[in-house]
């Protein structure tokens, strides 16, 4: 934003880039105009990480703990197609896309960076990635902003104009992941309002 001399804006996001626009808007409220954001990963909670889940959501979490592992970065450097396609059918279990569908996002696979990026943000986010101390600052004033140690404590930033969305899913489950922006279907219809209040942010486990 300061390389585009833009001074405040309207953030918009899916998934990871929802929960950068989240981050953004909870450490730099004065720069953001609103905030849409579609589905999970708002703000990570890096500090409580380590608090087990039920066993069901831990079972839907498996690929996460794969990536954990060296033979997980193996597995999706080597398999990278065939592991996404897996992940959209288990997150989408009635959703009957066909390969031309796939393929359209499935060419971001290809990025050189994809394995080293996906591998490097989920073990950050148990606190298995290299020390990195400009992240560790960032996570500093995020745990700082916390109003509870709940895991559901809530960030706020301040918009003049928030667009809320109203999502009817076609699809009985989704989870999140970095493997194409097409593993959830629905039909959204937003609705715009005038606001000065404080719009929460719901923290991710």
């Amino acid at each position: 934003m300061d390389a585009l001399a833009v001074d405040r804006a309207v953030l918009a996001g899916y998934d990871w880039d929802g929960r950068a626009a989240c981050i953004v808007a909870a450490l730099w409220p004065q720069r953001v105009r609103g905030l849409v954001t579609v589905n999970a990963y708002n703000i990570q909670n890096i500090s409580n990480s380590g608090i087990p889940a039920a066993p069901a959501q831990e079972h839907r979490l498996w690929y996460q703990y794969y990536f954990q592992t060296e033979r997980g970065r193996a597995g999706l450097e080597a398999n990278r197609r065939e592991l996404c396609r897996l992940l959209w059918k288990l997150w989408s279990p009635h959703w009957a896309f066909d390969d031309t569908t796939f393929e359209r996002s499935a060419v971001s696979l290809d990025n050189a960076d994809f394995v080293d990026v996906t591998i490097h943000s989920y073990r950050h986010r148990y606190r298995n990635a290299p020390d990195d101390p400009s992240l560790d600052d960032i996570e500093r004033q995020l745990a700082a902003n916390r109003k509870s140690p709940c895991p559901r404590s809530r960030y706020r930033a301040k918009p003049t104009v928030f667009i809320q969305p109203r999502v009817q899913r076609n699809t009985p489950s989704s989870f999140p992941g970095p493997m194409g922006a097409a593993c959830c279907r629905g039909s959204v219809t937003t609705r715009r309002r005038k606001t000065h209040a404080l719009l929460p942010m719901p923290l991710s486990n």
